[in-house]
């Protein structure tokens, strides 16, 4: 008898937000609070998380401006949409644990980009995507 392995497919999932993608093409603040609460966020990642260990989300990439030391977080609608220069990896993010990191990391984010290459970028501070996450809580 010959014993086979069995291998586990990855899950595929989908890096992408609809709901955020159609309210940032309208640039309608509003309606990205609404998405950005109800939905997942696609965030750039320095280091993955390790698959085994659902603890580890992975190092969250951010961007520092050398001129003022400024630091922003970058969100996505779309992984498709974050620039080839930044790390390769991706995370996807629900609401709550947005809401944990700009808590967490509030005195160092000065702004939130979403979708800052295009096709529709918006800017917000992290008390605005807070303010904007708390409603109807």
């Amino acid at each position: 008898m010959v014993s086979r392995k069995r291998t586990k497919k990855p899950v595929d999932v989908e890096f992408r937000s609809e709901a955020l993608a159609q309210a940032l093409e309208r640039q309608d603040m509003a309606a990205v609070a609404l998405a950005l609460r109800n939905g997942n966020t696609v965030v750039p990642l320095l280091r993955q998380g390790q698959r085994d260990d659902p603890r580890d989300a992975g190092e969250v990439w951010t961007y520092r401006d050398p001129a003022t030391g400024q630091v922003a977080l970058l969100l996505f609608s779309d992984a498709a949409h974050k620039p080839e220069n930044l790390p390769s990896g991706v995370g996807l993010f629900s609401s709550d644990w947005l809401r944990s990191f700009l808590t967490k990391h509030a005195d160092v984010i000065t702004t939130v980009f979403l979708d800052v290459a295009g096709p529709h970028p918006m800017q917000a501070s992290p008390a605005e995507l807070l303010a904007a996450l708390d409603l109807g809580r």
